[in-house]
């Protein structure tokens, strides 16, 4: 598993909801660039989502990582993300649609854990 940079790419699974994010720790980088850890992927705004109707609400929000937090790596006491990271959307059908990783914007760091 891959450990996701500020470069990662997160949609919802309706293809082209681009998840917002910013990195919140800023002690250790890979290339320069910030890895991601527990909370990064939540409560963050998702633009492009093409899912919209009159009774369809469209992703715009992240909701509470369900997994992909490493059980082992941390950083200042905060779980490093991993290329797993997955959780729900606040897009119609509620409860039904996530949000997953599509590139985790790194490839030199790997972890089992």
């Amino acid at each position: 598993m891959k450990l996701l940079s500020q470069d990662a790419v997160l949609m919802c699974k309706h293809v082209t909801g681009l998840v917002g994010i910013v990195p919140t720790q800023d002690w250790v980088t890979v290339e320069g660039r910030l890895f991601l850890v527990d909370d990064n992927p939540e409560n963050r705004l998702i633009v492009g989502c093409p899912n919209y109707g009159v009774t369809i609400k469209p992703c715009v929000k992240t909701l509470a990582v369900q997994e992909g937090y490493s059980g082992f790596l941390r950083v200042d006491g905060r779980r490093i993300c991993l290329d797993t990271v997955t959780g729900l959307t606040d897009g119609t059908p509620p409860g039904m649609v996530k949000y997953e990783v599509r590139s985790p914007g790194q490839q030199l760091v790997e972890s089992d854990v």
